[in-house]
């Protein structure tokens, strides 16, 4: 088999660029180097707030590294991934070498077709509930990548889980610093990274069992309140170490393009996630013994607008043994 060329580089950077992260602050570069697509941390946009230890960031480059393998194989050169693959060079996250050449599966090909639709939608969803034939793709799309999913059933464990989720958020709400950050990553225009405005949810009633991010100033149309009983998710993997993280981070972006595919709407609700504490005792409702990394809620929701992403050629470096 042949190393990948500058074209499969490409296909997997375009694919790769619409992952998630958080405030869409896109930490991620691609290369071509050895006939490998690689996939790096961009240290330069790793929040030095909210993301001290770099793990979301992390997460973030699984992401991208899921829809990378989903480019390669629908061209029919899927790949195998190596995760961390050069302990002297920590900014190289993942290593996507060549497989033997196949056709692409219909499931490979529905998944790659639902990367450009799938945005964070922050709005609130209607009460339709999610049917169980496609909550149990959602559990074994993580469990295809090596993670868990856990759905929260029965408003006993919704009301345990937004304790949590919302003395998060006022941990969070009270560091002005974090504030400070999130805002600089907002902005009402068309700009290439961070949150429009209009993208963020509408201002908190007392009333909300689930903190969101609220981007913006603006308040939710009369009638349109959130979801009295909404579907939960928390994906975790058995470490926490630099490697889990994007082990997490592929699960994560499998489980969200199954739910895009199956017509879900999704917005993630990483506050527990962010304050160890809360995490900690997330953890222990769950009765697990891995970590959790991300928490999402799942629904039917109208159309949203997605964040703009940076422009391919933005996110591609060349090594210099590769340049012509």
């Amino acid at each position: 088999m042949t190393g990948y060329d500058d074209e499969d580089l490409r296909a997997a950077a375009e694919a790769g660029r619409h992952a998630p992260s958080m405030h869409n602050s896109q930490p991620w570069l691609f290369r071509l180097r050895d006939g490998a697509v690689e996939i790096l941390a961009d240290t330069t946009r790793q929040l030095p707030v909210a993301d001290r230890s770099g793990g979301a960031a992390r997460l973030a480059c699984g992401a991208a590294c899921y829809n990378a393998r989903l480019a390669l194989a629908v061209r029919g050169r899927p790949a195998e991934a190596l995760l961390r693959p050069a302990v002297d060079e920590p900014e190289l996250l993942v290593r996507l070498v060549p497989e033997a050449s196949r056709r692409p599966t219909s499931a490979e090909r529905a998944l790659f077709a639902a990367i450009p639709r799938r945005h964070s939608n922050r709005a609130p969803f209607h009460p339709d509930p999610v049917p169980p034939a496609i909550r149990i793709k959602l559990i074994e799309a993580a469990r295809d990548e090596g993670a868990w999913l856990d759905l929260l059933v029965g408003m006993t464990a919704m009301t345990g889980f937004a304790e949590i989720a919302g003395s998060a958020d006022r941990v969070l709400r009270r560091d002005g610093l974090y504030q400070a950050e999130m805002l600089g990553w907002t902005h009402a225009g068309l700009a290439a990274d961070g949150v429009p405005a209009g993208a963020g949810a509408p201002l908190p009633e007392p009333y909300d069992l689930l903190p969101q991010r609220f981007f913006g100033t603006q308040r939710r149309v009369d009638g349109e309140d959130y979801e009295p009983e909404p579907l939960v998710a928390v994906l975790g993997v058995s470490g926490d170490l630099p490697i889990d993280h994007l082990t997490a981070g592929q699960a994560l972006q499998k489980v969200l393009l199954t739910a895009t595919e199956a017509g879900l709407a999704a917005s993630m609700i990483s506050q527990p996630i962010e304050v160890g504490a809360a995490r900690d005792q997330l953890r222990r409702s769950l009765g697990r013994s891995g970590f959790p990394q991300m928490t999402i809620r799942l629904g039917y929701g109208d159309p949203t607008v997605p964040a703009l992403r940076r422009s391919l050629d933005d996110v591609l470096v060349h090594h210099p043994a590769d340049r012509r």
